[in-house]
């Protein structure tokens, strides 16, 4: 009975770190109406909970979820940086679109149960 019990709740912790993955990817759609502020607070949900994922299929998605926030990061920024020289017209869709494609990639992932494939970067 006892393992029983500590599967149940390995299974509900499980089922509570998915729908933090969840909120995470929700933070990540967020940042366009809220100017990347909702990014910053994903990447550090991630970071304060990346511990309780190892060795689970959700260690791919806070991963995956930590990449998409640091180099859409360095995407915006260089966009922004160069935005009066005429090339951040185009740094900043191509960082939109690169993030919509990661943020959509993940969630049905997350959605389906699956870890994300590696070789999908």
């Amino acid at each position: 009975m006892n393992d029983i019990s500590t599967e149940q709740k390995g299974t509900e912790e499980l089922q509570a770190l998915k729908r933090l993955a969840a909120t995470v990817y929700l933070c990540q759609i967020l940042t366009f109406m809220l100017a990347g502020l909702p990014l910053l607070v994903g990447v550090a949900i991630n970071f304060y909970k990346r511990n309780q994922v190892q060795g689970t299929w959700l260690e791919s998605h806070f991963d995956w979820q930590i990449k998409t926030a640091w180099i859409a990061l360095a995407g915006f920024a260089l966009s922004g940086f160069t935005f009066g020289m005429g090339l951040g017209i185009f740094i900043l869709p191509a960082t939109v679109a690169w993030m919509v494609y990661r943020i959509t990639i993940g969630w049905y992932a997350l959605t389906d149960g699956k870890s994300i494939n590696n070789q999908k970067t």
